[in-house]
């Protein structure tokens, strides 16, 4: 039996890092596998995720066929529509059902027999990340989320959640197609999860100064700052001492966590995210308990080479 395989498909996937955390997993438990990445074109989505026969190539121009792919993480722009996709299989069941109805994405699938289980561990990451990392413990307070696209739609779930005792999500975006999408998302969600709607106010840009001053906790669930360090996604004169800053930037240290180390409770970059859904996603593909400190550490030489 040959090398087992695991990967990454979207479009492009050139720039990502999970191959180091995985590959950096599969070495330090001894297992012979790799993790490698595939760029899958919007229109090949459906034949690559139910047509075990597929060929495709990664980015070294190996051929594989899907099948032989057991696991796989999914990125832009392919997590939505592979949950509509999968969902309507009946060769693949949800796991985790709740965070990926919530979300209503996928990011991790693992293949067997045919067919095989999806589920969404970018929300596990942001938890497991505010929990640990940011130290941020939500009873009774406020959040604001700035940016409700793809990642907002995990986290904003996550915040919202019963047990997690946070009073009020606020949350701004500067599209107003992604509000008006998000909108009728959590609205949907809500049929089946009441507290959702209940919980989430979208507010416009000029409230945000008077939000963020009664809010516990604030959230850069966008991109600003991955490609200019000089950018915030809000003023940083609003920051205040109360306050804790999760930004999901993670390839630099942006100027809103470099402001808010000065003037804030506590914050963190979005790395312990990444890593975390990938110590999930990992578990879930082998059944085993992946050496979370080697990935780390992957990660963060990662990272060091490509500044």
């Amino acid at each position: 039996m040959g090398k087992a395989i695991y990967g990454l498909i979207g479009y492009p996937v050139k720039h990502s890092l999970s191959p180091l955390m995985h590959n950096a997993a599969f070495s330090a438990l001894g297992f012979d596998a790799e993790y490698r990445l595939f760029e899958v074109l919007p229109e090949e989505l459906e034949d690559f995720l139910l047509n075990p026969a597929k060929e495709v190539r990664d980015l070294n121009n190996n051929k594989i066929l899907a099948k032989d792919i057991i696991g796989f993480n999914v990125t832009i722009p392919h997590k939505v529509r592979t949950k509509e996709i999968l969902q309507r299989s009946p060769y693949f069941n949800s796991h985790q059902d709740y965070y990926v109805e919530i979300s209503g994405a996928v990011n991790t699938v693992k293949r067997s027999n045919g067919g095989g289980i999806y589920c969404n561990t970018d929300a596990y990451g942001f938890e497991i990340s505010l929990k640990k990392e940011l130290k941020f413990s939500p009873e009774r307070e406020e959040a604001l989320v700035v940016g409700c696209g793809g990642v907002g739609r995990v986290i904003i779930p996550i915040l919202t959640k019963e047990e997690y005792g946070i009073k009020k999500v606020y949350v701004y975006d500067k599209s107003e197609n992604a509000i008006k999408d998000a909108e009728k998302h959590f609205i949907s969600c809500s049929i089946k999860y009441p507290y959702i709607k209940e919980k989430i106010e979208f507010i416009l840009k000029e409230k945000i100064v008077n939000i963020i001053d009664r809010c516990g906790l604030l959230v850069n669930a966008s991109s600003v700052g991955m490609k200019d360090d000089s950018e915030s996604v809000v003023d940083t004169d609003f920051l205040h001492p109360n306050l804790y800053v999760y930004d999901v930037v993670y390839n630099r240290k942006t100027k809103l966590v470099r402001e808010a180390e000065k003037r804030c409770k506590a914050a963190v970059g979005g790395l312990g995210m990444l890593l975390y859904q990938g110590v999930s996603a990992f578990k879930i593909w082998t059944e085993k308990d992946p050496p979370v400190e080697v990935m780390r550490e992957a990660l963060e030489k990662g990272l060091q080479d490509v500044s």
